[in-house]
């Protein structure tokens, strides 16, 4: 009895020495290691260069005083530049217009590429192939161009306020020169580049087994019952994705206002974007460390909503593999 611990530490200390060693690699195996060094080594530099040390490099802005004419001597502020941010009007009215147009964006964008797909997918409709094409084709259009396109579309005298009258509505409103009417108008031009959203709900659509459906068709199961309790919970990792995608890229919204409106925020400010507050920080007022700081903030907000989205998901979205 006396000698059981002694063989208990000493079959510990060989299973903890066991699990220390390193396996030797064979000559096949490093050759094998080098050349995938080798070929993943532009993407190493290029993530090195372009992106990991610029995170560094504004990050370290954040406490300093650059901007790009440095008239003033280069010296360290402290969190002044943090303070400065949460004392900003600018940056808060520019946060909450990125999420008004959240609210009304996020479930245009994850609900219309759904059901245009479901429509896509039903056996009723033929030639869905030219269908997809169709939708997925705004999509490789130069975005630029794409607004300037809408922008001539949704004026005053564009015919989309021409086909309004037509069908009755004789006084339409002025999309563009509005503030009430300015979201709903960005809201149709992101409709109209959502062709990746349905190729990607489309491909979730036809990989459900059709087993699953037969099942509920013979448990008695109507369309809609087919579509609650079958399609949406086996959709539920394609929609989250497609949230995911859809919050991160909202907060990120620039290019659309920076077109349409030149960056003036017009009208009465209802199109001053947080990104295009931070691109005119950086680039117009040549506030780089102010910029920064901005950056670093939408980062922050952008990491929480991701996370609570994720924490969220353990009840909501399911995972065929995990229950």
């Amino acid at each position: 009895m006396e000698q059981l611990p002694a063989v208990a530490d000493r079959r510990l200390s060989l299973g903890l020495a066991g699990r220390l060693a390193r396996p030797r690699l064979t000559p096949l195996a490093r050759r094998e290691a080098r050349h995938g060094l080798l070929f993943i080594s532009p993407w190493i530099v290029g993530f090195l260069l372009f992106t990991l040390f610029p995170m560094i490099a504004t990050f370290a802005f954040t406490f300093l005083n650059v901007t790009l004419a440095q008239d003033e001597p280069l010296q360290f502020v402290g969190l002044d530049n943090y303070v400065q941010l949460f004392n900003d009007d600018r940056v808060w009215d520019s946060l909450f217009v990125t999420l008004k147009f959240a609210a009304l964006w996020l479930p245009v964008s994850v609900l219309v590429p759904f059901l245009v797909a479901l429509g896509l997918n039903s056996r009723f409709v033929l030639g869905s192939h030219l269908f997809r094409a169709l939708f997925f084709l705004p999509f490789v259009v130069p975005f630029v161009a794409g607004v300037l396109v809408w922008q001539q579309t949704l004026s005053d005298d564009g015919w989309f306020n021409e086909v309004l009258k037509l069908v009755g509505w004789q006084d339409p409103p002025s999309w563009l020169f509005s503030a009430t009417w300015i979201y709903p108008a960005m809201v149709i031009m992101g409709i109209w580049g959502i062709g990746a959203g349905i190729v990607i709900n489309l491909a979730g659509l036809r990989g459900i087994p059709t087993e699953l459906y037969e099942a509920a068709r013979i448990d008695g199961a109507g369309s809609w019952a087919q579509v609650r309790n079958v399609t949406i919970p086996l959709m539920s990792p394609i929609l989250f994705y497609t949230l995911i995608l859809g919050v991160i890229e909202v907060l990120q919204y620039f290019l659309v206002p920076l077109v349409l409106k030149n960056g003036t925020g017009e009208p009465a400010g209802a199109t001053m974007f947080y990104n295009l507050n931070l691109y005119l920080t950086f680039f117009n007022y040549q506030q780089m460390s102010y910029g920064a700081t901005m950056a670093w903030f939408l980062f922050a907000i952008a990491l929480l909503a991701t996370l609570i989205l994720f924490r969220l998901s353990r009840r909501y979205v399911y995972y065929a593999g995990e229950r």
